[in-house]
């Protein structure tokens, strides 16, 4: 398995990160968790909002991961953008959580690159 199947896993599981940052908490309402999640504010409404993010990115970048393999692109560029989108995803979780939005916008710009660079790749495979 390569190093790019593997950030396709890892990006499955930044979700699940996020929202335990919003949900972890005394009052966690497990009948309404959406709705607490909505009305928390501050950094645990933010978690929420990058974990609804994080679900938004990962199907284009595993397609892009997926057909760059299939097409026979290089390995080396497959695996170092795929390396690339994770760690710029969780720089951007971060980013969310820490209430900096500048910042985060062009770390999203940044991963969204990624995904662009997978499918150019796989077109010139």
């Amino acid at each position: 398995m390569t190093m790019a199947f593997w950030m396709v896993l890892v990006a499955a599981l930044i979700p699940y990160f996020t929202v335990a940052v919003s949900k972890y908490r005394p009052d966690y309402d497990n009948a309404a968790p959406r709705a607490q999640a909505e009305r928390s504010g501050g950094a645990r409404q933010r978690a929420w909002w990058a974990h609804l993010n994080a679900f938004e990115a990962f199907p284009p970048f595993a397609a892009g991961v997926i057909i760059a393999h299939m097409t026979g692109a290089s390995p080396v560029l497959v695996d170092g953008l795929a390396v690339a989108f994770v760690l710029l995803r969780v720089l951007y979780a971060v980013l969310y959580v820490t209430d900096r939005p500048t910042a985060r916008s062009l770390v999203w710009t940044a991963a969204f690159g990624c995904v662009v660079g997978l499918f150019v790749v796989a077109a010139l495979g």
